[in-house]
C-alpha cells in the first residue's frame, strides 16, 4: 500500500507504525521490519476494512486467526487516531459496524462476538464500499485512505471488478488442502496487495 494511488512514502525511522503497510512484507519480527508513518505529510487517515465472515470461513480456524489479526489493527488504528469504516460481509447482505468514526477501544467487544455464518455478500459489500468511499472523498478530498479486505475468496462467479479509489490490501484466509484461489484472482481485479494470511502470524 506504500506504492498505491497516493504515491511512494519517504521511508521514516520513528514515529507511528504504519501497520498495513508493514503487513505488505509479511509479519515483523525486528524493529526493522516496521514501516512508521511521516508525522506530517498525511494528518488524517481512514482505513476502510471490509470483513468476509460467511459460513466458508470457519474453516481451519480462518476467521479466529483473521479475529486476531483484526484486533492488531484496530489497536493500531486507535493509537493513531485514524478513522475507520468496518463492513461486514455475511448472511444475506453486507452490514456497515462504523463508518468514519475515530478507532474505539470498543470494536474489541465487537470483534469478540463476530461469528462465521451465512452467505457470501462479498460483491456486494464492495460494491457499497465503492459508493461510500467515492461520497466520502469528495468530503474530504485530503483524507489518506486505504482498503484492507479479509476473504476467503470463495465467491463462485463474478462480473469484472474496479478498483476502489484507494491503495488496497486484500489479506487471503482460505485454509485447507483444496483450495480455490479466488483471493489472488480478486486482488488483482480490485488492484490490491494481496498477502495470505499465514505470512502474518506465528505458525
Amino acid at each position: 500500500m506504500a506504492n498505491g494511488k497516493q504515491g511512494k512514502r519517504h521511508a521514516a525511522r520513528s514515529g507511528t507504525i504504519d501497520w498495513p503497510g508493514t503487513l505488505l512484507k509479511g509479519r515483523p519480527r525486528q524493529h526493522k521490519d516496521l514501516l512508521f508513518h511521516q508525522r506530517t505529510r498525511f494528518p488524517h487517515e481512514l482505513w476502510l476494512v471490509i470483513v468476509d465472515a460467511s459460513a466458508s470461513t470457519r474453516r481451519h480456524q480462518a476467521l479466529s486467526d483473521a479475529k486476531g489479526l483484526l484486533a492488531q489493527l484496530f489497536d493500531d488504528a486507535y493509537r493513531q487516531r485514524a478513522r475507520l469504516a468496518l463492513l461486514t460481509a455475511s448472511g444475506n447482505v453486507p452490514t456497515w459496524q462504523v463508518q468514519g468514526l475515530k478507532a474505539s477501544t470498543g470494536l474489541r467487544a465487537w470483534l469478540d462476538g463476530l461469528g462465521a455464518g451465512g452467505g457470501t455478500p462479498l460483491l456486494a459489500a464492495l460494491k457499497e464500499a465503492g459508493h461510500w468511499l467515492a461520497t466520502r472523498q469528495k468530503r474530504f478530498p485530503a483524507e489518506q485512505q486505504r482498503l484492507v479486505l479479509v476473504t476467503d475468496g470463495r465467491v463462485k462467479e463474478w462480473p469484472v471488478l474496479s478498483a476502489l479509489e484507494c491503495p488496497g490490501l486484500l489479506i487471503d484466509i482460505e485454509r485447507g488442502p483444496i483450495r480455490l484461489g479466488r483471493a489472488k484472482q480478486l486482488a488483482t481485479e480490485l488492484e490490491a496487495d494481496y498477502r495470505h494470511i499465514d505470512e502474518l502470524i506465528s505458525v
